[in-house]
């Protein structure tokens, strides 16, 4: 439980400056404004000099109010938590430009900020703005993921920015968002994301027993009933990691070459076999 513990705020802290690291290193001196909160307060920057942190903790602190008695309090504290550091390190990280290429940093930026969000998400906190509004949203719309609903809020930001900076910095903003919600929504899933197989056969024992001894994977046999034909029969339905898909293929392949496959994306996969039911 200590390990698991230490590991969570590893992640934490990991994922705090690797999302603070962007700005001081890519957007601000890019004139780059990704969206959110963060991206709010650099266009406030840009307009007055007021620093990024202190507009990002300022910004913030009408969203705690109200999420507070929203969302669990131990949530809303490593939250604020988070917030406070992220604000921190943005002003404070002694770093200057890595590069003053406007896609580069559109590029590296976007997926480093994505993998920090991710990484505090996982943790089991937010760094607040409308990362905290969109995992808010997401608890009421549990069918669209975190990143399609930071992209939604994001737009608003991105059309500002190009009026503030210009329409090719808002294209930029654009692309480092949309690479930024690609790698958290990857992050916070995992990289052994699963893809689920429905086959229709007339073998689909011998397919279930090959598929458990080669694969190590369970298999659930669903009755169903042709709608042409009438006739009824038996659909295998294994849920596999990616790295696992070529093996599976070629073994209904192996048994019947006729077998109709489909195939689909799984959102996450938990239980025996993936990862752990309680994070």
């Amino acid at each position: 439980m200590k390990r698991k513990a230490l590991v969570q705020w590893a992640s934490f802290l990991l994922g705090v400056l690797c999302t603070a690291a962007p700005f001081p290193l890519f957007f601000i001196p890019n004139h780059i404004a990704p969206g959110g909160i963060t991206g709010v307060a650099t266009l406030i920057h840009a307009l007055t000099r007021f620093p990024v942190g202190s507009a990002v903790m300022i910004l913030n602190i009408p969203l705690f109010l109200i999420s507070f008695r929203k969302i669990g309090r131990s949530f809303v504290l490593k939250s604020l938590l988070a917030t406070a550091l992220l604000s921190m390190l943005i002003d404070l990280i002694p770093v200057q430009a890595l590069t003053a290429d406007p896609m580069l940093s559109a590029i590296f930026g976007g997926i480093l900020m994505g993998l920090g969000i991710g990484l505090v998400i996982r943790a089991g906190a937010t760094t607040g703005g409308t990362d905290m509004a969109a995992t808010l949203l997401q608890k009421r719309i549990n069918f669209i993921s975190v990143g399609s609903v930071l992209l939604l809020l994001d737009f608003i930001v991105i059309t500002a920015s190009g009026f503030v900076f210009s329409p090719q910095s808002a294209m930029y903003a654009l692309i480092s968002v949309f690479l930024a919600t690609q790698v958290m929504d990857r992050t916070v899933e995992g990289l052994e994301s699963a893809k689920a197989f429905f086959v229709f056969s007339a073998k689909t024992q011998e397919i279930a027993s090959e598929v458990l001894a080669t694969l190590q994977r369970g298999a659930t046999l669903l009755h169903a009933k042709g709608a042409y034909s009438g006739r009824e029969g038996e659909v295998l339905l294994c849920v596999v990691i990616r790295t696992q898909i070529p093996q599976f293929k070629s073994i209904v392949n192996a048994i019947d070459p006729g077998a109709f496959l489909m195939v689909t994306d799984v959102r996450e996969a938990m239980g025996k076999g993936f990862k752990p039911t309680i994070a």
